[in-house]
Formats: C-alpha cells, structure tokens, sequence
C-alpha cells in the first residue's frame, strides 16, 4: 500500500473544510508523506496528522480468519484555496 485516499461520508465532510485523508504504509514518515502528497497532487502541505492502525488476525462473517496490514491514517490541511480534485463530489 502507497497511498490511498479514505473517501468516507466523515472524510468528505472534513474535505470541505480542507482536511483530506489518506491510508499509507506503515514505514512513512510525517516529512515523506508531506513530500509524496506535495509532489502528487502539486498543493502545498501545512500540517500532517497520523493515527497509527495496527494489524493482527480478525475473523471474518463466516467465521475465516483474516490477517489485516497495519497502516497508517493521514489527516493532511492544504495551504489556502487549494484542493485535491479527489474529494469533490459529482452531483
């Protein structure tokens, strides 16, 4: 996993208000993760927010077990009047 955009009901919500959120690897730093979204979608980066998932065995609604990777969540803010074309909806 590089880096993957959370297009939830909450993450469009935070969007409008310029707040985006992405799921990266695990061994992604703050300052790379500035830089790859920066270098992606051409926007300025103001401040990374990370919440760490872990991953562990899960069992799924047959009773299977499931190994889930852990990840990272990232809560970025753009510099002003800047957006990632992603998060927009269509009406």
């Amino acid at each position: 996993m590089q880096i993957k955009p959370v297009l939830t009901e909450k993450s469009m919500l935070a969007a409008k208000k310029g707040v985006y959120t992405f799921a990266v690897g695990k061994q992604f730093i703050k300052t790379q993760i500035k830089q790859m979204i920066g270098q992606l979608f051409n926007v300025h980066v103001k401040s990374v927010k990370v919440i760490n998932y872990k991953g562990g065995v899960k069992k799924n609604f047959r009773g299977n077990k499931v190994t889930i990777k852990a990840y990272k969540k990232v809560m970025l803010t753009l510099g002003d009047k800047e957006k990632i074309d992603l998060f927009t909806e269509k009406k």
